[in-house]
């Protein structure tokens, strides 16, 4: 979902799962098509962060919680926002494939935090090393991943409360 990349997120659902996350309900292909578009045209960057799992798998059938944190910079309204809630999941194991065949999406809590005490010229260090991006051209789908050496990155300025 963070990388927008509508090819990948239909993996992880059968061709005929519904995904009911509260104000969009539907298939897979209608659930791709709202999400990407409303994360697109209203966060600059997206993180979907999953924590803890339980799962109760019997035979081809599995139940599963799983929380996650959701953090989105805004391009209106409140610069971040912050989420976090569950998915109540049944994935089914269909000719050898793990995926959703159905899912509901709770959301426990959600707020707006402080402002960051990063500069704009730390956050531009922290991602000189390569850009992040919503789409294939982000570095995590750089095969293979290539990063600067240690000589290459030359002096840095102090870190903020640094002595």
């Amino acid at each position: 979902m963070d990388r927008l990349d509508r090819e990948l997120l239909m993996t992880v659902y059968h061709e005929d799962a519904i995904d009911d996350h509260g104000i969009w309900v539907g298939n897979r292909e209608y659930f791709a098509a709202e999400l990407l578009a409303y994360h697109e045209a209203n966060q600059y960057s997206t993180h979907h962060v999953i924590t803890n799992h339980t799962c109760e798998i019997d035979g081809s059938v599995a139940h599963a919680e799983t929380y996650y944190y959701f953090a989105a910079m805004n391009k209106e309204g409140a610069p971040l926002t912050l989420s976090g809630g569950r998915y109540i999941d049944r994935f089914e194991k269909r000719n050898g494939r793990w995926a959703i065949a159905a899912r509901l999406c709770l959301s426990d809590w959600h707020g707006e935090p402080g402002p960051s005490p990063l500069s704009p010229q730390l956050r531009a260090l922290l991602n000189s090393g390569g850009p992040p991006s919503r789409d294939r051209n982000d570095p995590s789908y750089m095969r293979p991943l290539r990063v600067r050496r240690p000589e290459d990155i030359g002096p840095r300025p102090p870190l903020p409360g640094a002595r």
